[in-house]
């Protein structure tokens, strides 16, 4: 009875010397065949090419969307920083409201309120704050 190859191709290959006889020597261990070998060496192989093609694929917007996740964390520091010397400037330089100064208090609240507005509105329409142009001089002052 002969045996049946499934769907087989037979190649003739040329090997320099050196790798003829590593193969040999591969293909002497018991339990080693040539065509096993063989088999097993071109499918890493063309594996490996797979998984490079993938990763050449996928790196360049890989490298831009690091880049661009790195400018958000950088402008994120930006302006916690700046709001945290804006707070101490405030916070150094204003004066305290006397306790019975209910007008002050009332302009500091609607001011208080104007900028949460504006926080919303900011975030609402998606521009940037540093981007905006300035309020007009006469705004809420």
């Amino acid at each position: 009875m002969s045996r049946r190859k499934e769907n087989k191709v037979r190649y003739q290959l040329f090997l320099p010397e050196e790798l003829s006889r590593r193969f040999e020597a591969l293909a002497a261990e018991p339990g080693a065949a040539k065509s096993t070998i063989l088999v097993d060496a071109l499918t890493a192989w063309l594996n490996r090419q797979a998984a490079s093609e993938l990763e050449a694929k996928f790196s360049a917007r890989l490298d831009r969307l690091s880049l661009a996740l790195g400018r958000v964390e950088r402008d994120g520091h930006i302006q916690l920083e700046s709001l945290g010397l804006f707070i101490r400037y405030q916070l150094t330089v204003q004066a305290p409201l006397a306790e019975g100064d209910d007008a002050a208090r009332a302009i500091g609240r609607d001011r208080f309120n104007a900028f949460v507005a504006r926080v919303g509105e900011a975030m609402a329409s998606g521009k940037r704050s540093l981007a905006a142009p300035p309020p007009s001089a006469g705004g809420d002052r």
